[in-house]
């Protein structure tokens, strides 16, 4: 926090600005817009997670109080203090409202759109497809929150109690539940059908990955922090024109729509028998993949979200959005 306070006074200095944005969590940079506003400078809340929230679902519900009530107050005070909020859907903008007490009128929704320049396709990997079978991907973050362990035990249960073997699943990414993920899957016996990719830096490479996955997973189990939350995988998926296998939750719902197939959340049995619902049917797959480029094309990419961020910009400075530039 200091240093990144130093480099702001530096950019101050040398650059000048108007507009502080800070994307939260941690909401603690609330005070880095603090001292910029005593010199009249506007301040744009980017409300990315519930970190309240989030702290309860990384501890299973089974955190410390005083904690969560402090984040709260931190909230509080990023929302009292923000000129105007962005929000990366309805759910975080009904806990603005709601928890926050931000005027409707000071909340935009800017949703964390794919810039599919970034995700143009890479080609396979020829390492991951040379057997042949279809590919059940998942990539992201894997931290407690994420589900990942949900998405291990239902390729258990299609193993070792529904008898398939058919296919490969890659796990791209990394997180604080990795060791756990990994002894997980050496536990359930599925070495063989489990390859943890790790975390990978490189867009092109990441691009290869989805290009060589038939279908991709967003196992996140239900929770107060999930339910209210946009998974940018999701949208990943979709701009890269993979069906979905989705957790039955509502921002999952509102933005894969047809694109996924939505499975009960915390069932690992429902989890998988969508999963091979789709292995099953190649027709609907593609349909289903149609569909999801259609919505990120026509809706969802980040050329139509940038617009949204420049108006919320030209709404503080008070002047045409069209003066400036993504």
């Amino acid at each position: 926090m200091l240093a990144i306070f130093i480099l702001s006074l530096f950019v101050w200095i040398k650059h000048g600005f108007d507009i502080v944005h800070t994307a939260q969590p941690p909401d603690t940079f609330a005070f880095i817009a603090a001292f910029y506003k005593l010199f009249g400078k506007s301040y744009v809340l980017d409300l990315h997670d519930l970190s309240p929230e989030l702290y309860y679902a990384r501890f299973k519900g089974k955190g410390s109080a005083i904690l969560y009530n402090i984040l709260v107050w931190l909230e509080g005070v990023s929302f009292r203090l923000a000129d105007h909020v962005l929000s990366t859907n309805e759910s975080y903008k009904e806990v603005a409202i709601r928890r926050g007490l931000v005027e409707e009128h000071r909340i935009t929704i800017v949703r964390n759109g794919p810039d599919l320049e970034e995700l143009r396709s890479s080609g396979v990997d020829q390492a991951i497809t040379k057997n042949g079978k279809p590919i059940i991907g998942y990539v992201g973050v894997t931290g407690v929150q994420d589900g990942v362990d949900n998405l291990l035990r239902a390729i258990g249960y299609m193993v070792h109690n529904l008898g398939r073997n058919d296919f490969s699943c890659v796990i791209v990414g990394d997180g604080s539940a990795m060791p756990q993920l990994q002894s997980l899957c050496a536990q359930l016996g599925l070495d063989q059908y489990v390859v943890f990719a790790g975390w990978i830096s490189q867009l092109e490479q990441i691009t290869s990955y989805l290009d060589s996955m038939d279908i991709c997973v967003a196992p996140e189990p239900s929770d107060p922090y999930n339910d209210r939350s946009t998974a940018v995988k999701i949208m990943e998926y979709m701009a890269a024109g993979k069906p979905i296998v989705a957790s039955d939750l509502p921002e999952h719902k509102f933005t894969a729509r047809e694109a996924a197939i939505y499975a009960r959340p915390n069932d690992e049995m429902d989890l998988a028998r969508k999963i091979i619902t789709l292995m099953d049917d190649p027709v609907r797959r593609a349909a289903m993949s149609q569909k999801g480029l259609d919505r990120i094309n026509t809706e969802l990419s980040w050329p139509y979200q940038a617009k949204k961020l420049l108006q919320a910009y030209s709404s503080l400075l008070q002047i045409d959005s069209t003066t400036l530039s993504a």
